[in-house]
């Protein structure tokens, strides 16, 4: 038996004025992903625990089957386990966003404009890190270049406790009430003011500006967490598995869960992500002798940040056409098989950030084909069903039957 998760990024969402009241997943053309829900299993699921802010981080983890309550020890950890980073037990990782900030003198007087400044590609980025690195760095603190906007903060000796805010959850908003707080957040603070200086005249965001793109002018410092532990997905499970993921979070994960993590050239973790290629990947992992995959595309949850509409429904569109659809054909040459499709969390167009709502899923198994009367895969189909996972990290013992 073949397993595949097909997971979109915060795919859910709440009904949208602008596309006549109804959810991005309701006005897709996602032929393939609504053939499995008519014959499969279909329900909600609720993939984030009560006590634990929406996320990513949680709610993959909840997906892959470990419980966010046991193992969850922050979102940066995991992203420094896949870009290579070697953590101590005593070290403290803090995400490092490249942002964009608004030009008022007083740093607590700025607004966030752009999470991801333009979308900064890892080339442009990689050298903002390095004068970061160069300007900032020392024996305590040390940054490390990671994807696009995402890099991270190594604090040797560091504590926990400090409160940091997700900058995608304050776009538009004035910085002040979502500074780092505490004695720990005051050196946090401080390395976000002096990187200020250290951006806004650098060569790459000069030669940004001239292109009429945002540039990244200052750090924001965030998700701190110890390093993690996981026990491993094959001795849980029995199968051989890999993960394929434009986003260090989620390679992270399922490197710390012994997934073989599969690179693919030209995922970017955007709606030009190459949707074709993580496919490709997909099917010639399975080819190579893996039984088990699990595949995430950030792309929805990357539009639902930024509030781009008709993308959202473009990118759910592309992964039914260019995911879904090639896979499903695959497997059916290669025996017995089954899917499952789901979004870890929403990520509303209307809040631009991620919420808690239980999540539409469908599981499809080529040996129990079983038709029924829901029509389309969506937020409203699924909960007519009357299926409901209380706890997330169940669902993945459903799935591959244990």
């Amino acid at each position: 038996m073949k397993y595949v998760v097909i997971l979109g990024d915060g795919m859910a969402d709440t009904k949208v004025p602008e596309l006549g009241n109804k959810t991005p997943l309701q006005i897709a053309n996602k032929k393939n992903i609504d053939f499995l829900a008519k014959n499969g299993t279909m329900g909600l699921v609720k993939t984030v625990p009560d006590g634990i802010a929406p996320g990513s981080d949680p709610a993959n983890l909840s997906v892959m089957g470990y419980n966010p309550k046991i193992f969850y020890t922050g979102r940066s950890p995991l992203e420094a386990v896949s870009m290579g980073i070697e953590m101590s037990e005593t070290d403290v990782a803090v995400r490092c966003n490249l942002v964009n900030l608004s030009d008022d003198a007083e740093y607590e007087a700025k607004t966030m404009i752009d999470y991801s400044s333009d979308e900064i590609t890892t080339e442009e980025s990689r050298e903002l890190m390095k004068a970061i690195q160069q300007g900032l760095g020392n024996d305590i603190v040390t940054f490390y270049g990671g994807i696009s906007y995402r890099h991270c903060m190594i604090w040797n000796n560091g504590p926990l406790g400090f409160d940091c805010t997700p900058p995608h959850d304050i776009t538009n908003k004035k910085v002040t009430d979502y500074l780092p707080k505490g004695e720990a957040g005051s050196i946090l603070l401080e390395l976000m003011k002096k990187s200020v200086n250290i951006l806004e005249n650098h060569p790459v965001n000069k030669a940004r500006k001239d292109k009429g793109l945002r540039p990244a002018n200052s750090i924001w410092l965030w998700g701190e967490g110890k390093k993690p532990s996981l026990s491993s997905f094959e001795a849980k499970y029995g199968i051989k598995g890999a993960v394929i993921s434009a986003v260090d979070l989620i390679k992270g994960i399922g490197i710390c869960a012994g997934l073989k993590s599969i690179d693919v050239e030209g995922a970017t973790g955007t709606v030009t992500t190459n949707f074709k290629g993580k496919a490709d990947a997909a099917i010639k992992a399975f080819k190579d002798g893996y039984d088990f995959i699990y595949i995430h595309m950030e792309a929805p949850d990357e539009c639902g940040h930024r509030h781009e509409i008709e993308n959202k429904v473009k990118s759910i569109e592309l992964i039914d056409e260019k995911v879904v659809g090639p896979i499903f054909e695959a497997l059916k040459e290669m025996g017995d098989f089954s899917i499952m499709v789901l979004p870890d969390h929403p990520t509303p167009l209307e809040t631009r950030t991620h919420s808690r709502e239980p999540v539409p899923f469908i599981i499809y198994r080529s040996t129990e084909v079983a038709p029924n009367s829901s029509l389309r895969y969506d937020e409203e189909e699924a909960a007519k069903t009357g299926v409901y996972v209380e706890e997330g990290h169940t669902l993945m013992d459903i799935f591959l039957e244990k």
